[in-house]
């Protein structure tokens, strides 16, 4: 079926866009309100779109005028009657959409193709108002839909093949990438991004870090447009609670229940930035600027600590090397054998060598930079180390051995950090006379090149012991976040639920990699889609870390999927084995 005209019912935020984007690909648009006064909003929110559009240089002013021009409004349902194709963009309330797809199946002619832009509520239910549900189906747009490239096309049992092909086909006449899948609660991308969005919630309810360190933490450490509060915020907290809550009402699962915090922000008005006030303040409802952000100052000038020792010579030991001795520090590089010390450091005079080469620094720097690492077979030489910074494998009992050395040889005001991504910090605490000096160090790989640093307090650590800590990580050029000692710190624990999550939609047989990767990747601006960044990290990896979640928290959403226990057995553990969920051997 050829589409032509296009109706669309609500102007809202939603509804605007679809709009904009279905006139600017050259479609006539008859679009509904409920009062003149609705409407009048909404074409404003379409001009304004517009003429920014003008202004950037993405539109000269005959086509934003061509474009208006094309958008016809209504008060009157029956105005669409001729149209090949109805938007719904209403309210997430399923009984207002029923309402509407009723009285829409009144004045559409037979062929009328309905279509809703639910973003979590069930498909079927709208489809049975009508009596053609076999030519009802969702299409997703995401926010803000002259944006973002990605259209969740959402079948039901009822569907006819021919009717989501012309959907698929309309979507891609937008410019649209359209992502098959079925129907059920959040679809793809809602169904994986808010339980993360949740736990996130959660997270700051309970004290554990702060929204600013939330947010930094999966901006800086997952490469994320917004942190997790932040896109709350955009999306509005009163639609979000309604999304958690249909989660849990299809699926039942505690931890797809809207945070209670998120409840309170709602009942008190808090929507996030349509009401100017949601986890942050904004300058005035609908700004995206922050008033009551708090933002590191910058005003460190040195280093609280001189000599750093680093024990380990992998990739994270050397990378933690060179960042300290760029900041300025003497460094200790302690490893097991001539052979290991030897190539850590080369592998930090093959980063200095590449800066070198790309004009970001000098020959002279690079040389000086080098000479402040030395190295040593013998934890004796870190004696007077300020802070020894242990990275070696995830193994606790290999971390507690070192811990019990450094203990032994080192002054007792030094600090002893583990760069543990995973495991319990105060169980390293416990082995020395000093845990009020202990605390975990979180660096990401690379560590010359990744800003963030969790910095991870026991109950044992002193405040004065975080604080100088913090000042140090500032003072290397790193973004220092705060957080108790629990598995998985900030990043890990809101990060690998979300790709078990991923895994356990595959496995159920509900998308494949592709869809799953691209609809994160459009749908949600991550950088890569959570199979892409398994296959990275490592499926073994994945599977140990969501291994220590679940024997913390004793949650069934962090059981490892079987599907990524099986591929780890089978030795399918991603880029470094030429296969996981993709292959890499061809």
């Amino acid at each position: 079926m050829e589409i032509r005209k296009v109706g669309v019912v609500g102007c809202g935020t939603m509804g605007s866009g679809i709009c904009e984007i279905v006139a600017r690909a050259g479609f006539d648009v008859v679009v509904h309100e409920i009062s003149d006064v609705a409407l009048e909003h909404g074409k404003e929110r379409i001009q304004r779109s517009v003429d920014r559009a003008v202004e950037r240089g993405k539109s000269d002013r005959a086509e934003a005028d061509a474009l208006i021009a094309r958008i016809a409004t209504t008060t009157s349902l029956a105005d669409l009657g001729g149209c090949d194709l109805i938007i719904e963009a209403v309210p997430e309330h399923l009984d207002l959409k029923k309402e509407v797809f009723a009285a829409l199946d009144e004045v559409a002619g037979p062929e009328t193709i309905f279509a809703t832009n639910t973003s979590s509520l069930p498909v079927i239910d709208m489809a049975v108002a009508t009596k053609r549900p076999d030519r009802v189906v969702g299409f997703h747009f995401f926010n803000p839909a002259q944006v973002m490239k990605l259209v969740e096309l959402v079948h039901t049992v009822a569907t006819d093949p021919e009717v989501l092909e012309s959907a698929k086909l309309f979507a891609e006449g937008l410019g649209k990438t359209a992502v098959a899948c079925r129907d059920r609660a959040g679809f793809i991308a809602n169904l994986l991004l808010f339980p993360y969005l949740n736990s996130a919630t959660r997270m700051y309810d309970q004290g554990y870090a702060s929204r600013e360190d939330i947010d930094a933490s999966m901006k800086l450490g997952c490469g994320h447009p917004m942190g997790p509060l932040e896109l709350l915020d955009l999306i509005g907290l009163d639609s979000s609670y309604e999304i958690c809550e249909a989660l849990w009402r299809q699926f039942r699962d505690d931890q797809d229940a809207p945070a209670p915090l998120l409840k309170q922000y709602v009942v008190a008005g808090y929507l996030g930035r349509k009401s100017g006030r949601g986890f942050y303040r904004y300058e005035h409802p609908e700004s995206p600027k922050i008033v009551d952000g708090v933002t590191p100052d910058g005003g460190v000038t040195g280093s609280p600590f001189s000599t750093i020792g680093v024990v380990g010579t992998g990739l994270m030991a050397s990378g933690i090397a060179e960042v300290a001795a760029k900041a300025g520090n003497e460094v200790i590089l302690r490893g097991r054998s001539e052979a290991s010390i030897k190539k850590a450091k080369a592998a930090v005079q093959k980063s200095l060598d590449k800066a070198v080469s790309r004009g970001k620094l000098d020959q002279a720097n690079a040389d000086e930079i080098l000479g402040r690492i030395t190295t040593t077979l013998e934890f004796s030489d870190l004696a007077e180390c300020d802070v020894v910074v242990e990275a070696v494998a995830e193994d606790l009992a290999i971390k507690t051995t070192i811990f019990e050395e450094l203990d032994r040889a080192t002054k007792p005001e030094c600090v002893l950090a583990t760069t543990t991504s995973s495991l319990s910090v105060v169980d390293l605490a416990a082995v020395t006379g000093r845990p009020d000096k202990v605390l975990g160090l979180h660096f990401f790989n690379p560590a010359p090149i990744m800003k963030l640093v969790e910095v991870v307090r026991t109950v044992a650590t002193t405040q004065n012991v975080v604080e100088t800590c913090t000042s140090w990580i500032d003072a290397i050029g790193k973004h220092p976040v705060q957080c108790r000692d629990r598995a998985g710190f900030i990043v890990n624990f809101l990060l690998f639920p979300y790709l078990n999550d991923a895994v356990r939609m595959h496995e159920e047989g509900y998308g494949s990699p592709e869809d799953i990767d691209a609809a994160m990747k459009l749908g949600c601006g991550h950088p890569m889609g959570p199979f892409e960044l398994m296959d990275i990290v490592g499926l073994d990896v994945t599977h140990a870390i969501l291994d220590s979640l679940h024997e913390e928290f004793r949650e069934r959403r962090y059981a490892p999927a079987p599907l990524l226990e099986h591929m780890v057995r089978a030795g399918y553990l991603g880029r470094k084995s030429g296969r996981g969920f993709y292959d890499y051997a061809r």
